[in-house]
């Protein structure tokens, strides 16, 4: 058995320091193996131009993960952030900036992965992801990682589960009222993993723009229960204790295993 969980807060756009003392502050009195965090928790969300990401995204490992570093080996935790990442810019090759999800264990940095399918406009700041779906081997559990509307795209998934992923951590900012926390559910059934999905709340204004994040941050049973979930509008930070081996049992009746009844012949999925 192991405790996983996520911390549901509302980040103050561009205050990095602020956000991550709140953050350490909120993680010092969980007592959890695995911990998940928002989408760009960081920085914030609402970026008004390419130079405002420009200069709040971070390489990693970089200032952020060292940061986090200190917790996660004092606590001994495993711990997944939503961040923006910079790459490049140094006469070799030009500038590029990345949503990312970020693995630190107690022994460190572990991963990142970037988000593969952006939404609305962070196509105009982000560049797509280029880092396979991949699975980490954390001992305690196996993980992937997505960002947000990755989800949407149950391929996503199905690579993660096929990799033997028995957790998929989530960081999100979800912005559509319900959809994410139903398609997530669906996602956990079909592929009979857990799923830590790790919302913001709260509202951004910023010049003409405003997004409202729907938060109701949740955990998901691989048979789709429920066993947390945040409040759409306030601060959260909930843990509950699974065991991981049980998303390795793909059966959904005594005669039906969702892996071994797949037919991967006439699915075609190239195109």
């Amino acid at each position: 058995m192991i405790k996983v969980g996520f911390y549901q807060f509302c980040p103050v756009f561009g205050e990095v320091r602020a956000n991550l003392h709140k953050i350490v502050e909120a993680l010092e009195r969980a007592n959890a193996d695995l911990l998940v965090l928002p989408e760009l928790c960081t920085t914030g969300y609402l970026f008004t131009s390419q130079d405002e990401v420009n200069e709040l995204a971070e390489p990693i490992p970089g200032p952020t993960t060292l940061f986090l570093e200190n917790l996660t080996r004092r606590k001994n935790l495993w711990l997944v952030l939503g961040m923006a990442e910079r790459v490049g810019a140094n006469g070799r090759s030009p500038l590029r900036c990345y949503n990312s999800a970020v693995l630190i264990g107690p022994d460190g940095y572990r991963a990142t992965y970037r988000k593969a399918h952006l939404f609305l406009e962070e196509k105009l700041y982000f560049v797509p992801g280029d880092t396979p779906f991949r699975v980490h081997d954390l001992g305690v559990a196996r993980m992937g990682m997505l960002v947000c509307f990755d989800h949407f795209f149950p391929e996503a998934t199905r690579a993660l589960a096929l990799q033997g992923a028995q957790i998929v951590c989530h960081p999100s900012n979800l912005v559509l009222p319900g959809k994410g926390q139903q398609i997530t559910r669906v996602r956990a059934m079909e592929n009979r993993i857990f799923w830590v999905l790790a919302n913001r709340y709260g509202t951004e204004e910023r010049g003409s723009k405003k997004l409202t994040y729907t938060g109701a941050s949740q955990i998901v049973a691989p048979n789709g229960e429920l066993l947390a979930q945040a409040p759409s509008d306030s601060e959260s930070l909930q843990i509950v204790e699974i065991s991981p081996s049980e998303a390795d049992d793909k059966r959904v009746t005594a005669m039906n295993d969702l892996f071994a009844d797949r037919r991967p012949e006439m699915y075609n999925l190239t195109r």
